[in-house]
């Protein structure tokens, strides 16, 4: 059965073809709220209020269309009213916790890799919300443009230039303080 069908069976109040939905996207949805806010219990809560909120606005989806992108833009817009919510002060004291710059260093290949890995998230921590979104999307979710363009509600267009300006401040970021994270990459 297509999305669409699932989708408009649950229209007509069949909870099994919208459990089918939320098992299919609530891993991406999931993924999204906690990139966009750092913490597991707060992003759980956004994937639960998505399907929710999803769930009552049902009747208004264009069953033509992709039902990820609608849901991940729904967990995008709680995520960011959760963080104006909580107030920029404790959003910095969060990511102050969170970013832990003197972790214990592992030894062997798998643990160079996960420092590498922290320190690119930390770094992509660092860019504007609006920047984060357009990595996440893409590199973190692995969305198309088109994904990200429905899941944004922008033009593709737009996608494309904001991701590309992204990814500058993100090399220049990474070049002026992450020195070590561009040498494991280059040599």
């Amino acid at each position: 059965m297509s999305e669409s069908d699932l989708v408009i069976r649950a229209c007509q109040g069949d909870e099994i073809a919208w459990e089918s939905q939320v098992r299919q996207h609530q891993e991406a949805v999931f993924r999204l709220a906690y990139l966009l806010l750092g913490d597991a219990d707060e992003a759980e809560d956004v994937a639960q209020e998505t399907f929710i909120r999803a769930f009552r606005a049902l009747d208004r989806f264009d069953a033509s269309r992709p039902l990820r992108p609608w849901l991940l833009r729904i967990a995008t817009n709680l995520a960011h009213n959760r963080r104006r919510a909580v107030g920029r002060y404790l959003a910095a004291v969060r990511r102050f916790f969170l970013a832990d710059p003197e972790g214990i260093p592992e030894t062997g290949d798998a643990g160079l890799h996960k420092t590498d890995a922290q320190a690119l998230w930390q770094a992509v921590r660092r860019l504007s919300q609006a920047d984060q979104e357009v990595i996440y999307l893409r590199y973190f979710l692995e969305l198309s443009e088109a994904e990200m363009a429905a899941a944004l509600d922008v033009a593709a267009g737009t996608v494309k230039s904001r991701l590309h300006r992204a990814l500058q401040r993100l090399r220049a970021l990474v070049e002026q303080e992450y020195p070590a994270l561009r040498e494991a990459y280059e040599g």
